[in-house]
């Protein structure tokens, strides 16, 4: 089969990056055909037959060129153009869509379905129901549904794009674009990491009716395996040191415990909130084998997010080493972590509501090792990069022979 990869970015960046290159490289280790189309950059690791790549676009730049973005971010003739290349050189069987939006636009799904070519699109983030992607208010430090309607507007009253009032008006402008011209309506089927995210695209829109299938993102089992407690037990946060991200609830959730010591890895723009409290010790940004050893020896995770998390791949790699979750009750979060069995989900999404979930489940012994012991037992349940491949191998063949996209058991 030949598969083409779609991504602003072709190198190790983000998420969606990592998602991606690791689907590619599996399915070429298959023996699959795979190319990748996205924009150029020196640090790309991967590419297309064509050589064709959007220009790249530094929104951080200070020449003429970036007076023409806020026209390119909308809708990319270039990007349409050259994929069209790529494709008619290429000629693909299925095209899997990852993040496109500013860089490539939308402009590429009319250049694949003019083809008749089928489209795939995992959807990383809230991006297709709310303008800054996170379904969550900067201003009020809270979730935000209100986008959920179509409106958009209060994307350009409250700001939400990186607080700038010109970025929340372009972003106001897309969202309307393209919901008005139903452009997503082209795609054959949406993959959502979460049934959470699934159920807030359906509700905005009534096509993606039938055309969305949830699969929970895959992880490294290879090197997230269980590992040997230590002597002195701590609890571990690992991720952006972001309001969002609930970074100043943990800052609060520990000084009430000062009991327990807090082991955070992990950087971001609000790390400063965490100076000063004796039993906060920061580590930085952690990978690898650090990484491993840390989350593996913790006495628990704890994600506290304010934002709705989506799949957050530190609680099925924390789960995969048998190591029990406290978060939110809601969002993909709770999804991930069954309340009293894998972990315990705060029943007030407040730091003294965090506390007393830590609380609850550290000070019960009996309480803590059935948790621990089920996380154990699930570690077979979840997936490997190779399983994630199986199963979207699958839905391509589907969608390719004309079949229900959405078909079979949602995981």
């Amino acid at each position: 089969m030949k598969i083409l990869m779609v991504n602003k970015f072709l190198y190790p960046r983000g998420g969606s990056e990592s998602y991606m290159l690791s689907l590619g490289d599996c399915l070429a280790k298959m023996g699959h055909q795979v190319e990748y189309f996205g924009m150029y950059d020196e640090k790309n690791t991967v590419g297309n037959s064509a050589k064709q790549y959007t220009c790249n676009m530094d929104f951080h730049s200070t020449g003429l060129g970036r007076f023409l973005y806020p026209f390119r971010i909308l809708y990319s003739p270039e990007a349409k153009r050259k994929i069209g290349e790529v494709l008619d050189r290429f000629q693909p069987d299925v095209v899997h869509m990852n993040n496109i939006n500013f860089q490539l636009t939308p402009s590429i799904i009319y250049a694949v379905k003019q083809r008749g070519i089928p489209l795939v699109q995992t959807v990383h983030d809230y991006q297709m129901v709310c303008p800054n992607h996170l379904l969550y208010n900067f201003r009020k430090n809270e979730p935000c549904e209100r986008c959920l309607g179509g409106s958009h507007i209060g994307c350009i009253k409250n700001r939400c794009i990186h607080g700038s009032l010109v970025k929340s008006i372009l972003g106001f402008i897309e969202a309307k674009l393209y919901r008005s011209l139903k452009t997503y309506k082209k795609v054959d089927l949406f993959i959502c990491p979460s049934h959470f995210l699934e159920q807030k695209l359906q509700s905005a829109h009534s096509f993606y009716q039938g055309k969305t299938y949830t699969i929970h993102n895959f992880i490294n089992k290879k090197q997230f395996t269980k590992t040997t407690a230590v002597t002195e037990p701590y609890i571990v946060f690992v991720g952006r040191l972001s309001r969002e991200k609930g970074v100043e609830y943990l800052a609060q959730t520990a000084g009430l415990l000062p009991q327990y010591t807090f082991l955070v890895a992990g950087n971001g723009p609000d790390e400063e909130l965490l100076s000063g409290i004796s039993n906060i010790k920061r580590l930085g940004f952690l990978t690898g084998e650090k990484l491993t050893e840390v989350m593996g020896n913790a006495k628990l995770l704890l994600l506290p997010s304010v934002c709705y998390e989506n799949c957050p791949l530190s609680i099925l790699e924390a789960h995969s080493m048998g190591v029990p979750v406290v978060t939110m009750n809601y969002g993909g979060m709770a999804e991930l972590v069954e309340n009293g069995i894998t972990g315990t989900l705060a029943e007030d999404a407040t730091p003294r509501g965090i506390a007393d979930a830590i609380r609850k489940t550290l000070e019960d012994e009996v309480y803590y090792n059935k948790l621990k012991k089920s996380c154990e037992t699930i570690q077979n349940s979840i997936y490997s990069v190779e399983d994630y491949c199986n199963i979207l191998l699958e839905k391509y063949q589907s969608i390719m022979a004309g079949g229900e996209p959405n078909g079979g058991c949602n995981r």
